[in-house]
């Protein structure tokens, strides 16, 4: 029986994917398996991981046909797991030897339905722990409860998928899977769904993790289209959460963080190509309209100073016209956020 499946994406990352593919090596376990996921990968990447399916045990090679993004190389991945517990690593970070016989054994002994981790942030040969905001360690809560107050850091806000451990039960209930085609913030709606509806959670202070920060080829360091997905991957968790049974609790909080993501874009908006700062003005500004206007002016009561400037200017921006047609008039309803070509 496969006792831990590890799903982790590949896509151009030859010069990072030696060090993640040895410390999957340092972390094989009979009952254990490595889901390697090439995502199409152009350069050097694909020839690394055909090596390391043939040298580390329970490596499996999967191939996408064409480039399709992390969420769905996540999805594919977590397709072919068979194992009692899933985990999640990218291609371009890397793992304590141990790592996952040490979370393993503590998901066991805990008995939850997933676990949080802290983590090695690493930047060139900088690094930093950063730990999980949950407070309590190695007791068994409730996940809902994790995800207030409003105005704090709380697990929500640390969305990483490869900072856990997660029982299968949540894949077989269909809580661990990611919105396909999401190119960022795919973590987003996963997190918060895993926080409404999941059971039980620890966190433990495992460091284990590696995280590469500041890699060039991420999308975080990239200003181009597919940065724009934060605004679908966003309305998903709003939607999402003004459905749920507690969403006058909780609808402060999604709210919040949404304005608090779309303020850092905005305010950073040089770094994007001017086709696409153009639609980030404009796309935030109709997700500020979509957004229940009570529960915005709170929070935009809440934030104060430069950043809710920022936001109630955006909000009172024209909506752009469409293509070929006039600008919308007073009462009409803001469009959804467009899903964005990659």
């Amino acid at each position: 029986m496969v006792k831990l499946s590890v799903v982790v994406p590949f896509f151009n990352v030859q010069t990072y994917a030696p060090d993640t593919l040895t410390s999957l090596r340092a972390n094989a376990r009979e009952d254990f398996e490595f889901l390697l996921v090439d995502d199409c990968s152009s350069d050097g990447t694909p020839e690394l991981l055909e090596r390391a399916a043939r040298e580390i045990p329970g490596a499996v090679l999967l191939r996408h046909a064409r480039n399709e993004g992390l969420a769905t190389a996540r999805n594919t991945g977590l397709d072919a797991a068979r194992g009692e517990y899933v985990a999640f690593l990218d291609g371009d970070d890397w793992l304590a030897p141990g790592h996952y016989d040490r979370l393993v054994a503590a998901a066991e002994e805990l008995g939850c339905d997933f676990l949080r981790t802290d983590h090695v942030s690493v930047t060139g040969r900088e690094r930093g722990v950063r730990r999980a905001p949950v407070p309590r360690r190695g007791e068994v809560l409730r996940p809902r409860d994790a995800i207030l107050p409003a105005h704090r850091t709380t697990s929500v806000d640390y969305p990483y998928a490869w900072a856990g451990i997660y029982h299968r039960r949540l894949l077989d209930r269909g809580l661990l899977h990611f919105t396909h085609g999401l190119r960022t913030a795919e973590d987003r709606p996963w997190i918060w769904r895993l926080h409404r509806e999941a059971e039980s959670f620890a966190a433990v202070g495992e460091l284990g993790v590696f995280y590469r920060r500041g890699v060039a080829t991420s999308l975080t360091q990239i200003g181009d289209v597919r940065q724009l997905d934060f605004i679908r991957a966003f309305d998903q968790v709003i939607a999402e959460t003004a459905r749920d049974r507690d969403a006058d609790l909780l609808l402060p909080k999604a709210v919040r963080t949404y304005c608090a993501v779309i303020s850092h874009h905005v305010g950073s908006i040089d770094r994007f190509e001017p086709e696409v700062a153009r639609q980030l003005r404009a796309m935030s500004a109709g997700a500020l309209r979509r957004m229940p206007q009570d529960v915005l002016d709170e929070a935009l009561t809440a934030m104060g100073g430069d950043r809710a400037t920022l936001l109630r200017r955006l909000r009172r921006r024209r909506p752009a016209p469409p293509p070929g047609g006039p600008a919308s008039g007073p009462g009409t309803a803001a469009p959804s956020a467009p899903e964005v070509a990659a």
